[in-house]
């Protein structure tokens, strides 16, 4: 399928446009990089503790951040919404890194004491009571057995009986109602007539609860950072490598420029928007390398075919008409995929925002440097060569044999 007939498009003449552009996004991604955001990475590379909160209504960020900070929480970092915004649910990032199962229930105390008095506003009759949105299993078996409501005393048989009442609460709670009640009262017929008195007289609806709890030890996050450096330092390498070899030194060159153009400018693209890089957008970030570097290739050999058909053309003429020739693939094969990742984007939720966004900046950056910035490299070099009294170094292609 062919969308343009015959273009006639001078590219090389707008090299100086397009390195205006590179230098410009380039040059704000690093500033962001190193002297403003930074890089934010997720509690994957950082290591911490992340609480997933459920709210009974539209959660507040806001409120959620200054109730935090009252508690003494600092560096905590809240991502509102996570998952469909009708979920109601935020997750929030602390600074704590330790893995052990005490740790795991600081992080869950520290969250549920936050919330309580500084977002739901408990009160001082509130702290003496039990949180039914919050409690454990456990906690509210040992408390009904410690009140005894049904008068069943010190046996055997009361703490069976309280624990399968506590269990039954949970049920409901949490497979019924995701983790939140509406009111005490609707536990009616769901536990027994004294039990639920006891429960109304001496519990609260924080209207919030902890759904989850996990952490990643500050270690095993330099770790993963490391790995990811490494990861895509291989991918450059080995394609610059794979291009020596398939064509010649200096495409091989120009193509990890190119790609390196473009990671470039994707991080700068999470620093200047202050969004996190998870192990998702690492993945992204190699599949935009070899996304830009397949788009680069078809120009490359392009440029190499007509190299052996008109040796005497001029090379700038030459790789004009070769990009002019590869256009229609380009911006149909560019353009469904970005159409693709945009979708994702848009409506693929919060848990592919990252992985999305990256995709999406890429694959425009890598289209653009593909034809900005490889190709124009190839005719740099080669005048360079031209200025030093050598003569092109660019291979054409072989004949093909019949």
């Amino acid at each position: 399928m062919e969308l343009f007939h015959d273009p006639k498009i001078d590219w090389l003449g707008k090299k100086w446009y397009f390195l205006g552009f590179s230098l410009i996004f380039s040059t704000a991604g690093l500033l962001s990089i190193f002297f403003w955001h930074h890089l934010p990475l997720d509690v994957d590379f950082r290591g911490g503790t992340v609480v997933r909160v459920k709210f009974a209504s539209h959660p507040d960020a806001d409120r959620i951040r200054s109730a935090i900070d009252t508690a003494g929480l600092k560096d905590a970092r809240i991502q509102e919404p996570y998952g469909p915004a009708a979920n109601n649910e935020v997750l929030i990032t602390l600074s704590l890194t330790a893995t052990s199962q005490s740790a795991i229930d600081q992080g869950r105390a520290g969250i549920v004491t936050a919330l309580s008095r500084h977002y739901s506003r408990q009160s001082d009759q509130d702290q003496n009571r039990l949180d039914l949105d919050n409690v454990s299993g456990s906690a509210l078996a040992a408390w009904l057995q410690q009140n005894d409501p049904e008068h069943l005393g010190n046996t055997a048989d009361a703490q069976t009986r309280y624990q399968s009442q506590a269990d039954a609460v949970l049920h409901f709670r949490d497979a019924e109602h995701s983790g939140i009640l509406d009111s005490v009262d609707s536990l009616r017929g769901v536990v027994d007539p004294a039990v639920l008195t006891a429960l109304q007289q001496n519990s609260w609806l924080s209207g919030f609860s902890v759904r989850s709890v996990e952490i990643v030890g500050a270690q095993v996050g330099k770790v993963l950072q490391h790995q990811a450096e490494l990861a895509t330092l291989y991918s450059l390498a080995g394609m610059l490598v794979y291009l020596w070899f398939r064509f010649e030194l200096i495409y091989g060159v120009a193509a990890v420029v190119a790609c390196f153009h473009d990671t470039i400018i994707t991080v700068g693209a999470f620093s200047l928007s202050n969004q996190e890089i998870s192990l998702t957008v690492i993945a992204a970030i190699l599949t935009l390398i070899g996304y830009s570097m397949n788009d680069t290739i078809v120009v490359f050999d392009r440029i190499r075919e007509n190299l052996r058909l008109s040796r005497r053309e001029p090379l700038a003429d030459l790789v004009n008409r070769s990009i002019n020739q590869t256009l229609s693939r380009t911006v149909l094969t560019s353009g469904l995929t970005f159409l693709t990742v945009l979708s994702l984007f848009l409506f693929g939720g919060e848990v592919l925002r990252g992985f999305s966004f990256a995709l999406v900046v890429g694959i425009l950056i890598g289209t653009y440097s593909s034809i900005a910035v490889a190709a124009p490299m190839l005719v740099a070099y080669q005048d360079w060569r031209a200025r030093r009294g050598k003569a092109a170094a660019l291979p054409a292609a072989k004949k093909a044999r019949v």
